[in-house]
């Protein structure tokens, strides 16, 4: 408290920033008598409920009076003006575990914005709700995005204030940056496991489980397949009209996965937020994590991908610039479309990996756990 006391504070949050009572961060901050000038929202909106990628117009919160400027519409960055009167920045997000999601990349704009201005940082972290295993390809430098900030795995096993450290050090942000740990958090803990509550970071992850597979399944958002948007159970499925759900099923069964099973689904996506099959009768695949320590859901998604490929056949198709984007490369598109076994795509991945586990350990505020 001693960091915002008699401060002027700008709050980076929106419906998950909670505490473990579930009392938001503006009525805890407005409680202890620390005076909140600006609030800034990332993706989702103040409150959470826009679509996906949708433009949020700034605004000001009806119980407070206090301005809403968004930071995902016109603007992805605070600008000089949104920051006059603030004396430090807090940011309270829940990072759902995976490089794609847009929060990390909120962070470093406010960063990069309150350094140019000589704000300091205040990261309020929060556990990683998927725990901290290390999965996945890691990001080439030339697919920087919005869904790509950092050179990181598609699951990187950090919590945003670990991401933070990473990127002030990676982009030489030169931010007065700190991070409140979260205390007495393991790495080896999901979300579920703290005794905190659980709020969606967004609408399209509406629980941990869909959390658990959103690091491997969000890579279908590069195709035409969908993946659950406008169901009760997005990112825990994937399918299309006419898809072949027996051969499908066959295959990822052969493949002897860990930690997950599968079975057959047919679902209807109503207003999905990317518009694929809207009001369509939708066959598919569901997928169920068995085994939270064992399950890798990076690998899954590159076996469901070619086996998608291979029964889809001609009627599967990319969204080339989207999915290399998401993927973090042209190689894994690549791999897939000349048949290569998901096996090899995997092993290719493995010296990037070991060389990310070894370059993030300095910036670690929890032991690590487990292998790779």
């Amino acid at each position: 408290m001693s960091l915002i006391r008699n401060r002027s504070i700008g709050l980076v949050t929106n419906q998950a920033g909670v505490d473990a009572q579930g009392v938001n961060d503006v009525a805890r901050l407005q409680g202890a008598g620390i005076r909140i000038v600006a609030l800034f929202s990332p993706e989702h909106g103040f409150r959470g409920a826009a679509d996906p990628g949708a433009a949020i117009a700034s605004t000001i919160d009806s119980a407070t009076g206090i301005p809403i400027y968004s930071l995902y519409g016109r603007t992805s960055a605070p600008t000089d003006e949104m920051l006059q009167g603030i004396d430090v920045m807090l940011v309270d997000l829940q990072d759902a575990g995976a490089r794609y999601y847009t929060y990390l990349a909120t962070t470093v704009e406010v960063m990069k914005a309150a350094a140019r201005v000589g704000v300091p940082v205040v990261v309020l972290d929060r556990p990683n709700p998927i725990g901290g295993l290390v999965q996945g390809n890691v990001l080439e430098p030339a697919f920087t995005t919005m869904v790509g900030r950092l050179e990181v795995p598609m699951r990187h096993g950090m919590t945003l204030g670990e991401l933070a450290r990473l990127a002030a050090a990676d982009l030489r942000l030169g931010t007065a940056l700190t991070i409140i740990p979260v205390e007495g958090w393991r790495r080896s803990q999901a979300l579920d496991d703290t005794g905190l509550p659980f709020i969606p970071p967004s609408p399209n992850l509406p629980s941990i489980e869909s959390l658990f597979h959103y690091p491997g399944i969000c890579l279908f958002e590069g195709t035409n397949l969908s993946v659950g948007r406008g169901t009760d159970a997005p990112f825990q499925q994937v399918g299309a009209p006419g898809l072949d759900t027996t051969a499908l099923l066959a295959a990822m069964r052969e493949a002897e996965l860990p930690g997950v099973r599968f079975r057959g689904v047919e679902f209807t996506p109503r207003r999905p937020g990317e518009g694929k099959f809207a009001d369509t009768l939708v066959t598919g695949i569901r997928l169920e994590v068995t085994d939270r320590s064992t399950y890798d859901p990076t690998a899954t998604a590159i076996h469901l991908l070619v086996a998608v490929r291979a029964v889809y056949g001609d009627r599967f198709a990319w969204i080339p610039a989207h999915f290399d984007r998401l993927a973090g490369s042209r190689a894994l598109r690549i791999a897939v479309e000349t048949r290569t076994a998901p096996a090899v795509i995997l092993e290719t991945w493995k010296p990037a990996l070991n060389q990310f586990v070894e370059r993030r350990e300095q910036f670690l505020l929890y032991p690590p756990v487990g292998p790779i």
